[in-house]
């Protein structure tokens, strides 16, 4: 069975904020751009997960922003009792019942791209002016986040519409104990991180779309 804990805590975590503005032809692991409406408390995230077995009603918003960083809470109806136990014991995860409420992630997202501020994966996520090939630091692990693909065309389907999108992938070691592999981030300049794919030890996979009620103004 597949061990699906980081399905969950990305869809709590990922989608973000800013603090200055800064030159825009900055170096891969520092975040620039001007502050993202998509950062602003109130924003709400939020996914479907009908493929996922024992997991629904996965949403999140933004509770806080310091220094323009957006901070994260929460919740998910997880009715499979082995996902609740891998989850159980992480920082800022609350179990009553059926109900899980993770708390206190911190990402920050501009006009420029998506950082994390999450312990087990810091670091620029994506910067939209990226190329194929281009990398990202995941914080001193050792690990980059690298640029698998970018659109030239409105070649994916989001919601009812094609859009654009760039693809970063992060190899996963730590997480292969819990049976994931590889994530791949799909993003896009207007509507942010778009969607979430994760790989597992098992050759299976789950791509996950992720909406977010504001956006980028371009």
């Amino acid at each position: 069975m597949k061990k699906l804990f980081p399905l969950f805590i990305m869809v709590m975590a990922l989608v973000f904020a800013q603090s200055c503005k800064k030159d825009s032809t900055s170096d891969n692991n520092t975040l620039a751009g001007d502050p993202s409406p998509m950062g602003s408390v109130g924003t709400t995230v939020s996914s479907s997960s009908a493929s996922i077995s024992g997991v629904s009603d996965l949403q999140g918003s933004v509770v806080s922003v310091s220094d323009g960083v957006s901070s994260y809470s929460g919740t998910g109806i997880i009715t499979n009792s082995a996902i609740k136990n891998i989850i159980a014991n992480l920082p800022g995860i609350t179990i009553k019942g059926d109900t899980v409420t993770a708390t206190g992630y911190q990402i920050k997202q501009t006009t420029e791209g998506i950082e994390s501020f999450i312990g087990t994966g810091p670091g620029v996520v994506v910067k939209y002016a990226s190329n194929v090939g281009d990398t990202y630091e995941v914080g001193s692990t050792g690990r980059v986040r690298t640029v698998v693909n970018k659109s030239t065309d409105d070649d994916y389907s989001y919601g009812f519409m094609l859009i654009k999108v760039i693809q970063v992938e992060e190899p996963t070691p730590a997480l292969k104990s819990v049976g994931v592999t590889k994530i791949t981030y799909t993003a896009n300049h207007k509507f942010g991180l778009v969607g979430v794919k994760y790989d597992f030890t098992d050759g299976s996979s789950i791509n996950l779309p992720i909406y977010c009620s504001t956006q980028n103004g371009k």
